[in-house]
């Protein structure tokens, strides 16, 4: 396996989240802000903004 193929496994549980969202919202999603998501990179404000109401505040 290549490093490559190794960077392009994404997580199935965050994958099955973002497929779960209302087409809306999947619609609003940047690929920047997908990319964030799926490799646990810090979020942008505009992600947050558009989640927030499918996630929990860990705390």
């Amino acid at each position: 396996m290549t490093d490559n193929t190794a960077a392009k496994k994404k997580n199935p549980e965050k994958i099955a989240f973002l497929r779960s969202l209302p087409q809306g919202i999947k619609e609003s999603l940047t690929k920047e802000e997908v990319n964030a998501f799926l490799d646990d990179a810090p979020w942008p404000e505009s992600l947050y903004e558009k989640l927030q109401d499918f996630i929990e505040e860990a705390g």
